[in-house]
């Protein structure tokens, strides 16, 4: 699987260990398990998904994760994602609008050794009480990017989330130079589950 990711031009070689490393057949339920290892999203609990490999190395490598970054990620899901950030070295804060998933994650990486800060909630709305952080990771589609997650972020900071309708987006990145400032890059495009909130869809 991380040779796929890198034959798809993920080059960095952190990314690639930490998927080496994190075992995604632990996310899903047995049925699914023969495909855990194939470049593809694949469905968990309550109509969500977790994404293909090659989509989450793509959002971390726009991430640019440093050793300590505190980051904060919108739709914790399955909860692998998480697993990726902490082996680059994130301090993670994730934030998972549906119970069940979010307590379902916790119990999964609490055995294998990691301890993300989870909170349930709506995502849209960021953690201001926890911010500003230096990456947030939003792994759901929205509308548009929302303003309220780049007023979250640190000077020097990034905000990487995929913008669109709801069957195709492009994955945005939004490096903020300063509390006026801001710049936004468009990257390729993917499809990603909806983002529910107050800032995103309504349902």
């Amino acid at each position: 699987m991380a040779q796929t990711v890198k034959r798809k031009g993920i080059r960095d070689e952190g990314i690639i260990s930490a998927i080496e490393k994190v075992p995604r057949h632990y996310f899903l339920d047995s049925a699914f398990a023969e495909q855990a290892y194939q470049d593809k999203a694949l469905q968990i609990d309550e109509g969500q998904t977790i994404s293909q490999p090659y989509t989450v190395a793509y959002q971390t490598m726009l991430l640019k994760i440093n050793q300590g970054d505190k980051v904060l990620e919108i739709g914790t899901g399955s909860g692998y994602q998480a697993c990726i950030l902490i082996e680059l070295g994130a301090e993670v804060y994730s934030i998972e609008r549906i119970k069940s998933l979010s307590d379902k994650a916790g119990s999964l990486l609490k055995k294998m050794g990691y301890a993300p800060s989870l909170f349930v909630g709506d995502g849209t709305l960021g953690l201001p009480e926890h911010a500003p952080f230096d990456k947030i990771i939003v792994t759901a589609a929205a509308p548009e990017v929302p303003k309220n997650l780049v007023d979250q972020l640190k000077p020097g900071g990034i905000l990487v989330v995929p913008v669109g309708d709801r069957d195709t987006q492009t994955m945005v990145q939004v490096v903020k130079e300063s509390e006026t400032k801001h710049h936004t890059h468009f990257y390729e495009t993917f499809r990603f589950v909806p983002l529910i909130g107050k800032k995103g869809w309504k349902s």
